[in-house]
């Protein structure tokens, strides 16, 4: 036995033998005047949508024509268990009153005019879907896979998606956890990462958003781009929409890398958020109809401003996210010329190029201006290796060295050398690295001043061999074979 859980309500009205066309017209008129859209039209009647968004309730509203009376049904059609009569009985009751009010406003001529709009509908041979019956199990697996089949305005969301998922399926047949990625693999096929990204690995930045770190992060990021591309692709077009999901999706790994460049960073949400920030954009223009505007906006802003509140948790690249969102709202904008006049498709090439130019311009800038602190801090690591080989050339003199030689290269070469060493790490300090880095420096500097006490001890023993004993001597060295091997395990 099968239970609905679907939230609705239904009503009957007498067609008083009114012609069937006639209540079509009206029916059709009612709707639009309601604001509501309408999705399907046939000869027995209608089917439109009421509201609609990520966090408002969304019905659909059907009206069917029979031959003594008309069926009214509204009902949820977002998934969602509340609201089990109120909203749907308020518009079924509203649709009546508007009806009736239409009924006896509408003038015959506007309705034989409407009536000539609508002949190819009454005399189309097509399955009506009003009195289908319901879809069996596999329609409806086709109605779910049609999410992923490109079609004329829903063309590059689906694209998008499949690629992400593509990807994802060969990273875990190559060996890569589903569940949780390890920070190596993900490095190694393209996440943002500021050591590599910075050192020329400039590709990073569009090859991270399209990894995901695990199975549910990549259900929840296709899950937002879908209804975001359902919803903002056939107002965009294709061409618009992709270039501002590759270039929202760049400037948010730009701004990543920029803000904490050691995290690794991956996933759609940088170019996700950039899209909702093109939709926020348009939903404070007059682009989008008057009368879903308001309740987009409301819903949109809400899903944006939750999401990035959610992502101040530890481990979430809130900075992506951010990234994402004010691009998109800046590119949002600046398409507002070409989406004002979308018959002129000059203007759209002119408008997506120009955007794409200044966006990769301020991009390259930035990618240029920003410093890359390991690569910094490599160099001075080098320069270090450097001066302590240097430093350390005393110690394989020839036994048959000078006094005089061996005293004056102990001081002038080797604790020189160690100092400028010390120098070198305190300088390596300055820089913004993590704290791993700052553990290895400090074992670094006492290193040093161990090789420096080392050195002092031999020069005095050169000096005087009586005032130092070769022990002492002895207890250094053993302190400096074990910072030797405390650096080896904590390079592991």
């Amino acid at each position: 036995m099968a239970f609905s859980f679907t939230p609705s309500f239904n009503k009957q009205i007498d067609t008083n033998n009114a012609d069937p066309k006639h209540i079509l017209v009206i029916a059709l008129e009612t709707a639009r005047q309601l604001d509501w859209r309408i999705i399907y039209t046939g000869k027995n009647g209608l089917i439109t949508i009421i509201g609609g968004g990520l966090f408002s309730p969304m019905q659909e509203f059907r009206l069917v024509i029979n031959q003594s009376d008309i069926l009214l049904i509204s009902k949820n059609a977002d998934g969602k268990i509340t609201d089990w009569s109120e909203m749907n009985e308020e518009n079924v009751n509203t649709f009546i009153e508007k009806y009736d009010q239409l009924k006896t406003s509408l003038n015959s001529e506007f309705i034989e005019e409407k009536l000539v709009e609508l002949t190819p509908i009454f005399e189309s041979e097509e399955e009506d879907i009003l009195n289908a019956p319901p879809p069996t199990t596999k329609k409806k697996l086709l109605g779910f896979l049609s999410f992923f089949i490109p079609r004329p305005e829903y063309f590059i969301t689906p694209i998008i998606i499949n690629v992400n998922i593509a990807i994802f399926i060969i990273m875990v047949i190559r060996g890569v956890s589903a569940f949780e990625p390890t920070v190596s693999d993900l490095i190694s096929w393209g996440a943002n990462f500021g050591p590599l990204t910075l050192d020329n690995q400039y590709w990073r930045l569009i090859t991270a958003i399209f990894l995901h770190i695990g199975i549910m992060h990549l259900l929840l990021n296709m899950y937002a781009l879908m209804y975001i591309g359902m919803l903002l692709e056939p107002r965009l077009g294709k061409l618009k929409f992709a270039a501002a999901y590759l270039l929202t999706g760049l400037s948010a790994s730009i701004v990543s890398v920029t803000t904490h460049g050691f995290i690794v960073s991956a996933g759609a949400s940088g170019a996700i958020f950039g899209m909702y920030g093109v939709f926020l954009s348009m939903l404070t223009t007059n682009i989008i109809e008057k009368n879903v505007r308001k309740q987009l906006l409301v819903s949109i802003g809400f899903f944006v401003a939750f999401n990035l509140l959610y992502g101040t948790k530890e481990g979430i690249d809130n900075a992506a996210h951010v990234g994402g969102l004010v691009s998109g709202f800046i590119i949002g904008y600046l398409y507002y010329p070409s989406l004002s006049k979308p018959d002129n498709t000059g203007l759209e090439v002119l408008s997506v190029m120009s955007i794409a130019v200044l966006t990769l311009l301020c991009c390259t800038v930035t990618y240029y201006q920003t410093p890359n602190p390991f690569a910094m801090y490599q160099k001075k690591m080098k320069d270090f290796a450097v001066k302590e080989s240097m430093a350390l050339e005393v110690m394989q003199m020839p036994k048959n060295t000078a006094k005089d030689v061996l005293m004056s290269e102990l001081k002038d070469r080797g604790i020189y050398y160690w100092n400028e060493n010390i120098r070198v790490i305190n300088s390596a300090d300055s820089l913004n690295l993590p704290e791993p880095y700052k553990v290895r420096d400090n074992m670094l500097k006492k290193y040093c001043q161990l090789r420096i006490n080392s050195y002092n001890l031999l020069y005095k023993r050169l000096q005087d061999s009586t005032t130092v004993r070769l022990p002492s001597i002895d207890s250094v060295n053993r302190e400096i074979a074990q910072i030797i091997d405390d650096l080896s395990k904590h390079n592991k």
